[in-house]
Protein backbone atom coordinates (compact mmCIF):
# COMPACT_ATOMS: atom_id res chain seq x y z
CA UNK A 1 0.00 0.00 0.00
CA UNK A 2 1.41 3.36 -1.02
CA UNK A 3 0.60 6.47 1.04
CA UNK A 4 1.41 9.89 -0.41
CA UNK A 5 0.24 13.43 -1.02
CA UNK A 6 -2.75 13.36 -3.32
CA UNK A 7 -2.84 14.84 -6.81
CA UNK A 8 -5.33 15.73 -9.51
CA UNK A 9 -5.40 12.13 -10.81
CA UNK A 10 -6.73 10.91 -7.45
CA UNK A 11 -9.86 13.06 -7.40
CA UNK A 12 -12.29 10.57 -8.93
CA UNK A 13 -11.14 7.84 -6.51
CA UNK A 14 -11.44 10.18 -3.53
CA UNK A 15 -14.93 11.27 -4.55
CA UNK A 16 -16.04 7.64 -5.05
CA UNK A 17 -14.72 6.60 -1.60
CA UNK A 18 -16.30 9.70 -0.05
CA UNK A 19 -19.68 8.94 -1.63
CA UNK A 20 -19.58 5.33 -0.41
CA UNK A 21 -18.95 6.47 3.19
CA UNK A 22 -20.97 9.68 3.48
CA UNK A 23 -23.31 9.65 6.49
CA UNK A 24 -26.36 10.52 4.40
CA UNK A 25 -25.70 7.58 2.04
CA UNK A 26 -25.44 4.92 4.75
CA UNK A 27 -27.98 2.86 6.65
CA UNK A 28 -27.99 3.04 10.46
CA UNK A 29 -26.16 -0.32 10.61
CA UNK A 30 -23.53 0.82 8.09
CA UNK A 31 -22.91 4.00 10.11
CA UNK A 32 -21.72 1.86 13.04
CA UNK A 33 -18.63 1.02 10.96
CA UNK A 34 -17.72 4.71 10.59
CA UNK A 35 -18.69 7.52 8.27
CA UNK A 36 -17.70 10.93 6.96
CA UNK A 37 -19.91 14.01 7.23
CA UNK A 38 -18.05 16.69 5.24
CA UNK A 39 -18.28 16.16 1.46
CA UNK A 40 -15.70 17.82 -0.79
CA UNK A 41 -16.34 18.88 -4.38
CA UNK A 42 -13.71 18.36 -7.06
CA UNK A 43 -12.84 22.07 -7.03
CA UNK A 44 -12.46 22.04 -3.23
CA UNK A 45 -10.16 19.02 -3.48
CA UNK A 46 -8.04 20.82 -6.07
CA UNK A 47 -7.82 23.88 -3.84
CA UNK A 48 -6.83 21.77 -0.82
CA UNK A 49 -4.25 19.98 -2.97
CA UNK A 50 -2.76 23.44 -3.52
CA UNK A 51 -2.20 23.60 0.27
CA UNK A 52 -0.61 20.11 0.16
CA UNK A 53 -3.51 18.98 2.33
CA UNK A 54 -4.84 15.84 0.61
CA UNK A 55 -3.27 12.47 1.43
CA UNK A 56 -4.15 9.13 -0.12
CA UNK A 57 -3.55 5.43 0.30
CA UNK A 58 -3.36 3.74 -3.06
CA UNK A 59 -3.29 0.08 -3.99
CA UNK A 60 -2.96 -0.99 -7.63
CA UNK A 61 -4.23 2.39 -8.82
CA UNK A 62 -7.30 2.40 -6.54
CA UNK A 63 -7.77 4.96 -3.75
CA UNK A 64 -8.28 2.92 -0.57
CA UNK A 65 -8.10 5.78 1.91
CA UNK A 66 -7.77 9.52 2.22
CA UNK A 67 -7.06 12.14 4.85
CA UNK A 68 -7.55 15.89 4.55
CA UNK A 69 -5.87 18.70 6.42
CA UNK A 70 -5.75 22.43 5.89
CA UNK A 71 -5.74 25.91 7.22
CA UNK A 72 -8.68 27.38 9.10
CA UNK A 73 -9.01 29.81 6.17
CA UNK A 74 -9.68 26.92 3.80
CA UNK A 75 -12.16 25.24 6.14
CA UNK A 76 -13.98 28.47 7.06
CA UNK A 77 -16.50 27.92 4.22
CA UNK A 78 -18.26 25.31 6.39
CA UNK A 79 -20.03 26.96 9.35
CA UNK A 80 -18.86 24.42 11.93
CA UNK A 81 -15.21 25.46 11.55
CA UNK A 82 -15.53 29.16 12.45
CA UNK A 83 -17.58 27.97 15.43
CA UNK A 84 -14.75 25.65 16.46
CA UNK A 85 -12.17 28.44 16.06
CA UNK A 86 -14.28 30.65 18.31
CA UNK A 87 -13.89 28.05 21.08
CA UNK A 88 -10.09 27.64 20.82
CA UNK A 89 -8.98 30.58 22.99
CA UNK A 90 -9.11 28.99 26.44
CA UNK A 91 -8.19 25.48 25.22
CA UNK A 92 -4.71 23.96 25.50
CA UNK A 93 -2.77 20.78 24.91
CA UNK A 94 0.45 19.79 26.68
CA UNK A 95 0.35 23.15 28.44
CA UNK A 96 0.30 25.10 25.18
CA UNK A 97 -2.61 27.41 24.32
CA UNK A 98 -4.32 26.53 21.08
CA UNK A 99 -4.37 29.54 18.79
CA UNK A 100 -5.84 29.55 15.27
CA UNK A 101 -2.60 30.80 13.72
CA UNK A 102 -0.64 27.94 15.33
CA UNK A 103 -3.10 25.15 14.53
CA UNK A 104 -4.81 23.52 11.58
CA UNK A 105 -7.86 21.38 10.88
CA UNK A 106 -7.29 17.69 10.22
CA UNK A 107 -10.03 15.59 8.66
CA UNK A 108 -12.03 14.07 7.35
CA UNK A 109 -10.26 10.76 7.05
CA UNK A 110 -11.75 7.71 5.37
CA UNK A 111 -10.46 4.16 5.00
CA UNK A 112 -12.10 1.68 2.63
CA UNK A 113 -14.32 -0.67 4.63
CA UNK A 114 -12.25 -3.73 3.59
CA UNK A 115 -9.13 -2.20 5.18
CA UNK A 116 -10.49 -0.86 8.47
CA UNK A 117 -8.52 -2.31 11.34
CA UNK A 118 -5.63 -3.24 9.01
CA UNK A 119 -3.18 -0.65 10.37
CA UNK A 120 -3.54 1.65 7.37
CA UNK A 121 -5.12 4.48 9.35
CA UNK A 122 -2.04 5.37 11.47
CA UNK A 123 0.22 5.12 8.41
CA UNK A 124 -1.97 7.55 6.45
CA UNK A 125 -2.20 9.85 9.47
CA UNK A 126 1.62 9.88 9.76
CA UNK A 127 1.90 10.94 6.11
CA UNK A 128 -0.27 13.97 6.93
CA UNK A 129 1.39 14.72 10.29
CA UNK A 130 4.89 14.80 8.79
CA UNK A 131 3.77 17.22 6.07
CA UNK A 132 2.06 19.62 8.50
CA UNK A 133 4.48 19.53 11.45
CA UNK A 134 6.81 22.09 9.87
CA UNK A 135 3.90 24.53 9.50
CA UNK A 136 1.83 24.03 12.65
CA UNK A 137 2.59 22.65 16.14
CA UNK A 138 -1.02 21.61 16.82
CA UNK A 139 -3.66 19.77 14.83
CA UNK A 140 -7.37 19.88 15.63
CA UNK A 141 -10.21 17.64 14.52
CA UNK A 142 -13.82 16.95 15.43
CA UNK A 143 -15.77 13.73 15.58
CA UNK A 144 -19.51 13.26 15.66
CA UNK A 145 -20.31 11.64 19.01
CA UNK A 146 -22.36 9.00 17.15
CA UNK A 147 -19.20 7.86 15.32
CA UNK A 148 -17.82 5.58 18.02
CA UNK A 149 -15.46 3.80 15.64
CA UNK A 150 -13.76 7.05 14.62
CA UNK A 151 -13.57 8.24 18.23
CA UNK A 152 -11.90 5.00 19.30
CA UNK A 153 -9.45 5.06 16.38
CA UNK A 154 -8.40 8.65 17.06
CA UNK A 155 -8.05 8.34 20.82
CA UNK A 156 -6.77 4.76 21.11
CA UNK A 157 -4.65 4.35 17.95
CA UNK A 158 -3.44 7.93 17.57
CA UNK A 159 -3.52 9.07 21.19
CA UNK A 160 -5.45 12.26 20.49
CA UNK A 161 -6.75 14.28 23.43
CA UNK A 162 -10.35 15.41 23.77
CA UNK A 163 -10.15 19.15 24.46
CA UNK A 164 -13.81 20.10 24.12
CA UNK A 165 -17.32 18.72 23.67
CA UNK A 166 -19.81 20.86 21.80
CA UNK A 167 -23.17 20.96 20.04
CA UNK A 168 -23.60 22.41 16.58
CA UNK A 169 -26.75 22.33 14.42
CA UNK A 170 -28.40 19.81 16.69
CA UNK A 171 -25.48 17.35 16.66
CA UNK A 172 -22.95 16.62 19.38
CA UNK A 173 -19.21 16.50 18.75
CA UNK A 174 -15.85 15.89 20.37
CA UNK A 175 -13.04 18.31 19.55
CA UNK A 176 -9.65 16.63 19.70
CA UNK A 177 -6.09 17.93 19.46
CA UNK A 178 -2.66 16.48 18.79
CA UNK A 179 0.92 17.67 19.00
CA UNK A 180 2.41 17.41 15.49
CA UNK A 181 5.92 16.80 16.85
CA UNK A 182 4.86 13.42 18.28
CA UNK A 183 4.84 10.50 15.83
CA UNK A 184 2.13 7.90 16.33
CA UNK A 185 4.12 5.07 14.72
CA UNK A 186 7.82 4.21 14.86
Amino acid sequence: MLTRIGNRNDISGIVALQKANLYDNLSPDERKQGFVTTPFSESQLLELMGERGVFVAEERGEIMGYAMAGTWRFFSRWPIFPFMVSRLGPLSISGESILPERSFQYGPVCIHSALRGSGLFPVLFEEMRKEFMSRFPIGITFINRLNERSYSAHTRKLGMTVIDVFEFSGRNYYMLAFDTSRPVIG
